[in-house]
C-alpha cells in the first residue's frame, strides 16, 4: 500500500502540484496549529466545540483547512484551549 507521504514526495516533483501546495502552506499551517492547540488541551472536537459554543462540524472545518477563521474565532479557540493567540508577520524572503 502506498503511503500518503510517499505520494506527496512524488507529486512535489510536479511543478504545478508544488506551486499549488506552496500557495496553500499558510492554510495548512493554521489547520495544524488548531489541531495542536486542541490536542495539547486534551480535548475532542466535540468538547472544543462545546467550549466555543459552536458545533463539531465547525471545528472539523477549521482543522481541515477548509475555512479561514476570523480573528474573533481564533480568540475564542485560544480561550477554549487555554492558550494565547499570537499573530505575527514574517519576511516572505526570496523563493
Amino acid at each position: 500500500m502506498t503511503k500518503v507521504n510517499d505520494l506527496h514526495r512524488k507529486w512535489m516533483k510536479n511543478k504545478e502540484y508544488r506551486k499549488a501546495y506552496e500557495e496553500l502552506a499558510p492554510e495548512f499551517a493554521l489547520a495544524h496549529a488548531v489541531i495542536k492547540a486542541r490536542a495539547t488541551a486534551g480535548l475532542t472536537q466535540e468538547q472544543l466545540a462545546e467550549r466555543m459554543e459552536t458545533t463539531q462540524s465547525v471545528i472539523a472545518r477549521l482543522e481541515g483547512g477548509r475555512t479561514r477563521p476570523s480573528t474573533r474565532t481564533l480568540e475564542r479557540l485560544a480561550a477554549a484551549t487555554g492558550t494565547r493567540l499570537k499573530i505575527s508577520f514574517k519576511s516572505a524572503g526570496v523563493r
